[in-house]
């Protein structure tokens, strides 16, 4: 069994879902981004083909690390194994998480009754 974590990266972007797996995420130096970094992909060279992860695949291909606003991230699972990268079309109604970035002043007890 392999020691290496893999992390499962499910966000929107323009209109589509994207999956994406990664060996390190951490919430990003940047305020308001996930950083995702050493993106895993099959093979190449392999008889089979997926066009859908040959798609993603390209378009990531030369990219060392990734911040993804925070808003648009749906999931991020650890998993045992990679499965195929791939993007799909959005449907559902999901609504974002509401947060507020900007940190109350100090001394700030909240809103008052």
């Amino acid at each position: 069994m392999s020691s290496q974590h893999i992390y499962k990266i499910l966000f929107v972007n323009q209109g589509k879902v994207y999956e994406v797996y990664a060996r390190k995420v951490a919430h990003g130096s940047l305020l308001g981004f996930i950083e995702i970094d050493e993106l895993v992909f099959g093979e190449r060279g392999g008889v089979l083909l997926d066009p859908a992860e040959e798609r993603i695949k390209t378009e990531f291909e030369g990219v060392k690390r990734s911040f993804l606003p925070l808003h648009s991230v749906l999931r991020i699972d650890e998993v045992s194994q990679r499965g195929a990268s791939k993007i799909t079309a959005y449907e559902g109604n999901v609504m974002p998480f509401p947060s507020s970035f900007v940190a109350p002043p100090k001394g700030d007890a909240g809103p008052q009754s």
